[in-house]
């Protein structure tokens, strides 16, 4: 086994792994519907600083990284960002560390690494 093989099979534990790993319960649900429970490595931060002042300026980033073999080992394909505003959305939907939530986010764009095996989606806030 490679260095690159053994890349992705850390990372699939690291995000798999909500119980002593990075990963945390995240609900992943593609346009037609089908919804799956699964761990991902998820973020919503509302306050960023701005590079070129150092201050902090009104932000919100959300972003989840998962596993493209746990997406597949659940049916489901790679998500993506939807142009279309009357087309359903790939949502990720998660609670934050306090218990409160879900939060619920459409995919706003996704970034494959096929290196190790994740894909990057960064997040929007959605409601119905």
């Amino acid at each position: 086994m490679g260095l690159r093989d053994l890349a992705a099979l850390h990372n699939r534990a690291i995000i798999g792994n909500s119980t002593t790993g990075w990963g945390w319960p995240a609900t992943v649900t593609d346009p037609n519907g089908t919804s799956v429970e699964m761990s991902v490595l998820s973020n919503d931060i509302s306050a960023t600083i701005d590079p070129e002042t150092g201050l902090i300026v009104s932000a919100r980033f959300a972003s989840a990284t998962i596993s493209i073999a746990a997406l597949t080992d659940a049916g489901l394909g790679l998500p993506s960002g939807i142009s279309d505003p009357t087309a359903k959305p790939w949502i990720v939907a998660f609670n934050d560390v306090n218990g409160a939530g879900p939060y619920v986010f459409k995919v706003a764009s996704s970034d494959p690494d096929r290196s190790i095996g994740c894909v990057v989606c960064q997040l929007e806030g959605y409601t119905e």
